[in-house]
């Protein structure tokens, strides 16, 4: 039986935090690893954290038809599902969670012939995730800037997927992501 878990939500709402966790919670997930033409940050491994690659490669798996969904997230840098990866996890006998970018769930939902369990992740406001990236030190500021004007459009796409998960309190969030996951995998078909 195939399922797949998306975590989505705009840049520095937990996804992550929430994707790390549940993978310690449930055994049976795996995390599908993104394939991005970004650079490598401090503390990252290739082929764990994400498949580093360079724009021209990138791009030939496009034409090659290689990937599940693939968006241009920030202008020059590219994000991307490997159809590859969810082969991977299957042969694994494992669940692929994946965590993407709210326009690359859209597409991963369209593309998959089965339903996936979808969960948008977000905050009470954009304040909030400013405070986050600004912390999270990763980015410029002109860039962080880029970030937020994206997830306010981002923010209004919640509506298309099965649950919206609101994370300003992660005990609360692990709880709530622990317990959908949980019935997903138990009960749905």
């Amino acid at each position: 039986m195939q399922k797949v878990i998306i975590l989505s939500g705009p840049s520095g709402v937990g996804k992550n935090t929430l994707g790390d966790f549940l993978l310690q919670q449930f055994p049976d997930l795996s995390y599908s690893v993104s394939a991005t033409t970004r650079p490598i940050r401090k503390g990252e491994e290739e082929g764990k954290d994400y498949y580093f690659m360079n724009r021209e490669a990138f791009e030939e798996k496009i034409r090659n038809e290689e990937f599940l969904e693939w968006q241009e997230v920030y202008e020059g840098t590219y994000y991307g599902t490997l159809k590859s990866e969810l082969d991977r996890i299957n042969q694994l006998n494992k669940f692929p969670l994946l965590v993407v970018d709210v326009f690359g769930a859209l597409n991963v939902m369209k593309n998959l012939k089965f339903k996936p369990l979808s969960l948008f992740i977000q905050t009470k406001d954009l304040d909030i995730l400013r405070q986050r990236l600004e912390l999270r030190g990763a980015d410029a500021p002109e860039r962080i800037e880029k970030r937020l004007q994206k997830a306010e459009v981002e923010m209004h796409e919640f509506d298309k997927f099965d649950l919206t998960i609101i994370n300003d309190d992660l005990l609360k969030a692990q709880q709530q992501v622990t317990s959908i996951v949980n019935y997903f995998l138990k009960f749905s078909n």
